[in-house]
């Protein structure tokens, strides 16, 4: 790809905005991105958040992408834009909003009824993201159609894309053409079998791409890597559908998501961890790949409940940023190290995959041994992916390797030994490598990075695994100087200069006249160095990534985010900006200048010395800062009971009326009306039912068949009497339905009481909601019904009976009309505190049914729905970046884990709690949610499912690792407070 006229490696990370509603914050995950050598993002918009009322497209707030495209053309960060508008992306209805469930024809399909429904929508984000297209100025440099729109496995469709799916996407594509976007289109084809590649028919697109998951997403058993997915082939599947273009890697496996009742976010960062991108990162180059974006890069937050039924809270991913915006998982430098080799190897950009070779006389004759060849075009560098042929290999193997370079065939280490390949490890070797005019003849050792200064000076970095044997040459005269340590070994070899040395902790260096200074160091202590591109004089590129760009090589700590050396300190200043989390040292290893002599971190001087090396070099104190954390405990909490619903003579005259005698639903109707949630436009967090029938004396039960979603619950009441709850059961049990007969109260002997005929009952079913099904497989299996599918009331003579009852049903307060614009259309449930506002801020705890009462001593009694409200003061030190998380204490004692719970901060639901099933109790929060520097409130609605009632174990307001940050300290996001809600 050609961006300003320089040919560039596109190396994206996937973030998706709506996932962190603090705009303030974009910034900095751009920032975090940018410094791990990546020059790209690509991000999906969600229609579903911003469309919840047919026709009134909502892009603000939150919601607004203006200040996402600022924030990303301020980092230098270019886009790929997905705005589907199907993205799949576990949230619910895979981006569709809910009242597109009640649409006839097919999502997805070429029906009048779901085109027309696109059309604000698509024309809306299409004319945002043609303002921010490069061609005005903007970050954005590709636009993606749909989304992995092909066959899907188990849908037997054998000539997908069929006519009326082209028709679709050519039909979204004119409306985003129409909006004015002129930059590629591309696609990520879910099976790599050429749909939508160029040439291809209607619909095709200008950028063919590919999407992958290897590792899957077991991650419960982390250490197992599955082989049946492991691509060998790819080359040549590009080849065949799209050879006109760069291979492209559209969407790759960076993480795994968790649902209620699976394991943690630590199995899944472990799952794809370092390892898992040295293998599977660099068989992808082994492909002569172009083009890549890593899905996730940044996960973020399903807050809200705008997450589908298999997901929890946390869209942590075990991204390389984890949800809390931590950079500190290893997999973070690991990809750092990668990216960058890419930034100073053009040579790849030319280069064309050769075959995968087992034993062959590549790595001479070692079966254990795969070797992938990238081979030069216009440049004669050869890069060479060496990893085991058993990709999931725990061996140490030793092998030769036996390379072309243009000084002959070599065998390779020259001077003596074997090299050594760790288990689930893999390299890049490289041969007739160009650093800056120096002709390298061959690596083994890995290159992270080289720079040029002004005058000439070359300062290379290599890295291996400690212990590794590693060997290099350069092409230059026998009477050059060279200087290094008696731990490494050197040899004039005719014209080439062989170095050799074993990988240790210590940092070693090898100086060869006075042109070339190589640092070779343990991957480990790599990770800890940081390339940063100065900012270009050319206005057009700015912070862009640029091959023409002069850059400094730093060694510090946690994170350095920038740098610059202004003009008007007459180039002597060096200034950075970056997080430490502990007293760090910093060294400037290179300076393209040669004349900085004082450093700014963060806007503060930092005295400079000599280190024992040379370089200029400093000492960044941290004092930790001070932090007084809420005590919930003793906090004063206000509580309002949620469930009045099931006391005698409430009136639900206002809610709506479930009588619609059909549905457009696939799932055929097995009641006398539609209860399908979504047919009344309520689609999300809980809902509530009440039916009213009269009774004739000889009822003994209702049998109900209900759908919320996997893992979700339900309590069922007649009139004021608790009858059943479903907790969610087991994980043999959680199912996305349930059915069951509940006898009616209490039976006293064999034979249940029976009712007293002529009087009135109500039956009262609350369920939870967990999010529609993201994935529409060729059919509408995201349609899938929500809320009650089936009942009948049961007599003594074992009749049963759908006409003699009447439902009513609510949701969230307006449904499809939510009330509450700032945060959403799904933030809110069907919870009467909800539908009041009473989760928000300054919600009317003076008024009448209102007391004090504390979800962690008191809770609540019996089977019920409570509401906790409090607030509390932070006060976070200035230039501290404090990420702070809810945590539940977890208790499995008897009696105490049948319960839900939600988490709402200043009004923003950020926390599904799910006690029995797990497995999240930390809940990070982001800062501008969370007021660091004022008051918040926190809202707790407390469900029980045991008689015995519920209560907290504990909640605590923690900070997981304080930073002394260079971050932009964010605004706060709009916290509309509680108004006068209708009774409802």
């Amino acid at each position: 790809m050609i961006i300003r006229g320089e040919r560039m490696y596109i190396f994206s990370g996937e973030f998706h905005p709506f996932r962190l509603p603090s705009p303030g914050l974009w910034l900095d995950i751009f920032q975090k991105i940018k410094s791990l050598g990546f020059n790209a993002v690509s991000f999906y918009t969600y229609w579903g958040l911003v469309e919840g009322e047919p026709g009134s497209v909502q892009f603000d707030g939150v919601f607004a992408l203006t200040g996402f495209f600022s924030a990303a053309a301020e980092a230098g960060i270019y886009l790929i834009a997905r705005p589907g508008p199907y993205i799949n992306a576990e949230v619910a209805s895979g981006g569709f909003p809910g009242w597109t469930l009640r649409i006839q024809s097919p999502l997805r399909g070429n029906g009048t009824d779901f085109l027309q429904s696109i059309n604000a929508y698509s024309t809306a984000v299409g004319k945002l993201i043609a303002d921010a297209q490069i061609t005005n100025g903007g970050p954005v440099v590709m636009v993606q159609v749909e989304n992995e729109y092909d066959t899907w496995p188990g849908v037997n469709n054998s000539d997908f894309p069929a006519p009326l799916n082209r028709q679709a996407m050519a039909y979204t594509q004119k409306l985003f053409r129409d909006a004015g976007i002129v930059v590629p289109f591309m696609h990520n084809d879910h099976l790599n079998q050429g749909n939508w590649a160029p040439g291809s028919g209607l619909g095709a697109v200008d950028l063919y791409g590919i999407d992958a998951y290897p590792l899957r997403y077991d991650c419960a058993h982390p250490d197992v890597w599955p082989t049946y997915r492991f691509p060998t082939d790819w080359q040549k599947t590009h080849e065949q559908w799209s050879p006109n273009t760069p291979f492209f890697v559209a969407e790759f496996q960076g993480g795994s998501a968790t649902g209620f009742g699976t394991s943690g976010q630590d199995g899944c960062a472990a799952l794809v961890n370092m390892e898992a991108v040295r293998v599977l990162w660099k068989n992808n180059y082994g492909f002569g790949m172009k083009m890549f974006n890593v899905y996730m890069t940044y996960g973020g937050t399903n807050w809200g409940n705008l997450g589908y039924m298999g997901g929890d809270t946390s869209y942590d991913y075990g991204a390389a940023i984890k949800e809390n915006r931590h950079v500190w998982r290893e997999k973070y430098s690991e990809e750092k190290l990668q990216a960058n080799f890419f930034k100073v190897s053009p040579a790849f950009l030319t280069a064309v995959a050769g075959n995968a070779a087992n034993g062959s006389t590549l790595v001479g004759g070692n079966k254990d041994i795969a070797i992938t060849p990238v081979l030069g075009t216009e440049d004669k560098t050869n890069f060479y992916i060496v990893r085991h042929a058993d990709f999931t290999s725990l061996n140490n193997t030793q092998y030769k390797l036996q390379l072309p370079t243009s000084k002959g065939n070599l065998t390779i280490p020259q001077l003596d030994g074997k090299l050594t390949l760790f288990g689930r490890d893999s390299k890049i070797h490289v041969t007739d490598y160009d650093v800056g005019g120096i002709h390298m003849i061959y690596s083994t050792a890995e290159i992270f990075t080289w720079q040029r200064d002004r005058a000439g000076k070359r300062t290379l970095v290599l890295y291996g695994g400690e212990g590794e044997p590693h060997e290099f040459a350069f092409d230059i005269p026998s009477n050059t100087s060279v200087q290094h340590r008696s731990t490494v070994k050197s040899q004039q070899l005719s014209s080439l200069l062989v170095v050799q040395w074993s990988v240790t902790r210590s940092r070693q260096i090898v100086k060869v006249g006075t042109d070339l200074e190589v640092l070779l160091l343990w991957r480990n202590e790599a990770y800890n160095y940081w390339v940063l591109e100065l900012p270009s004089s050319n206005p057009l590129i700015g912070n862009y990534s640029s091959p023409s760009k002069e850059s400094v090589i730093i060694k510090a700590g946690y994170l350095l985010r920038t740098a610059s050396i202004p003009k008007c300190s007459g180039g002597k200043v060096l200034k950075l900006t970056g997080d430490i989390n502990a007293t760090t040292d910093v060294e400037i290893i290179h300076e393209p200048t040669g004349n900085v002599t004082s450093l700014l971190f963060n806007n503060r001087p930092q005295p400079l010395t000599a280190s024992s090396d040379g370089y200029l070099s400093t000492t960044i104190h941290f004092d930790p800062p001070r932090l007084d954390p809420p005590d919930f405990r003793s906090l004063t909490w206000s509580f309002i009971n949620s469930l009045p619903e099931v006391n005698n003579g409430y009136d639900d005259s206002r809610w709506t009326a479930s009588d619609h005698p059909n549905t457009t639903n696939p799932e055929p109707l097995r009641t006398p009306t539609t209860l399908y949630a979504s047919d009344y436009g309520y689609h999300s967090g809980s809902l509530l039912y009440r039916g009213h029938f009269t009774s004739d004396g000889s009822e003994t039960g209702i049998f109900l068949n209900t759908s919320g979603g996997s893992g979700y619950g339900y309590s069922v009441f007649l009139n004021s009497t608790h009858l059943r709850s479903w907790d969610g059961g087991p994980p043999a049990q959680r199912n996305r339905s349930f059915a069951e007969t509940i006898p009616f109260p209490p039976p006293l002997s064999s034979r249940p009481i029976p009712l007293r005929a002529g009087e009135e009952y109500v039956v009262t079913v609350l369920m939870d909601h967990m999010g529609q099904d993201e994935e529409a497989p060729g059919t509408d299996a995201i349609k899938a019904p929500m809320g009650i599918l089936d009942f009948s009331l049961l007599s003594q003579n074992t009749s049963r009976n759908k006409t003699n009852m009447l439902w009513k049903m609510t949701g969230n307060l307006g449904g499809e009309q939510y009330v509450d614009k700032t945060r959403g259309p799904r933030n809110e449930g069907a919870l009467f505190a909800e539908r009041q506002g009473y989760h928000l801020p300054n919600p009317p705890t003076t008024n009448p049914g209102w007391s004090q009462r504390n979800p962690i001593g008191d809770g609540v009694d019996g089977v019920t729905v409570g509401l906790f409200t409090t607030t509390f003061e932070l006060n976070i030190p200035q230039g501290y970046d404090v990420p702070l998380s809810f945590v539940f204490h977890n208790n499995t004692a008897k009696g105490r884990e049948n319960s839900r719970a939600q988490l709402f901060v200043n009004g923003w639901q950020f926390g599904k709690y799910v006690a029995n099933l797990g497995p999240q109790t930390t809940f990070p929060v982001p800062e501008g949610i969370l007021n660091h520097n004022g008051v918040n409130t926190v809202a707790i609605t407390l469900w029980s499912f045991s008689e015995n009632g519920a209560k907290l174990p504990g909640l605590s307001l923690e900070a997981e690792m304080p930073l002394l940050s260079g971050y932009r300290k964010p605004d706060l996001v709009p916290m509309d407070g509680w108004i006068q809600r209708a009774a409802y």
